[in-house]
């Protein structure tokens, strides 16, 4: 009895394992089949990325052909222009003289490196400085300096046209002397004095003008009993005395 049973048993183990060993063959098939594809699609995407790069490269070549000719074109022109005046002798010269000097256009190069980052590290010192001195300027300018000094141009230069070399040389000669009296004349006393002269003469002049100044005889004679007149002539009287005695005398 069972040995019936496990003859019936084992045709049907086979078909099973059979099927079971088909479908594994086919989802290898189809993993082979999707991996296929999918290398398939790269390709494909590689060659449409190569046709359109290849398209670009084209296109530029295209673009750049006329380009290219008309600087070949206008360089065999300049060329032809300047055949009169280089040669091939005069570059190949130039190109020994560029190798043998090779060094000192290193030297040349660094010198120009180091002032140009020394023009760098400057620069902004320097541009505070001309916004200081540009300030510095405007007022100045705002103050009068500059005019001031337009106008004492114009007045050496009166100065340089109206005076000779012997005046000038005559100048030099006595220049002690004439320190020596602006000395004088700058003391405080004489500036006093001057200032009192100034002030005095401008009153008296504008008195004779409004008529209020009485330049009869009889004013005069009343003048010269005020005080302040008779010590001032005394003063004038005094100071021609000594003027005169210090200026040369002629004949005796």
């Amino acid at each position: 009895m069972s040995t019936l049973v496990m003859d019936t048993d084992r045709p049907t183990a086979r078909p099973v394992d059979q099927l079971a060993e088909i479908s594994q063959k086919l989802d290898l098939m189809a993993q082979s089949i999707s991996v296929l594809g999918a290398q398939v699609n790269y390709l494909m995407e590689r060659a449409e990325a190569d046709r359109r790069r290849q398209q670009t490269w084209d296109d530029l070549l295209a673009d750049l052909t006329p380009v290219a000719n008309d600087i070949y074109r206008v360089a065999e022109t300049q060329l032809d222009e300047m055949q009169q005046f280089v040669t091939l002798d005069d570059i190949a010269e130039l190109a020994k003289r560029l190798a043998r000097n090779t060094r000192t256009l290193n030297q040349m190069l660094d010198t120009l490196e180091s002032a140009n980052d020394f023009i760098r590290d400057a620069a902004p010192l320097t541009k505070d400085m001309m916004t200081e001195a540009t300030a510095q300027l405007a007022e100045l300018e705002r103050k009068g300096y500059f005019g001031f000094a337009r106008q004492g141009m114009y007045v050496i230069d009166q100065v340089v046209t109206s005076f000779s070399e012997e005046d000038v040389k005559q100048l030099g000669d006595n220049v002690v002397l004439i320190l020596n009296t602006v000395k004088a004349l700058t003391q405080p006393q004489m500036m006093t004095l001057l200032n009192n002269l100034t002030q005095g003469f401008h009153e008296a002049e504008a008195e004779a003008q409004a008529g209020q100044l009485d330049i009869g005889v009889f004013g005069l004679l009343k003048q010269m009993r005020d005080p302040e007149v008779r010590r001032g002539l005394a003063i004038t009287l005094e100071t021609l005395r000594r003027v005169s005695a210090q200026a040369p005398k002629n004949g005796k």
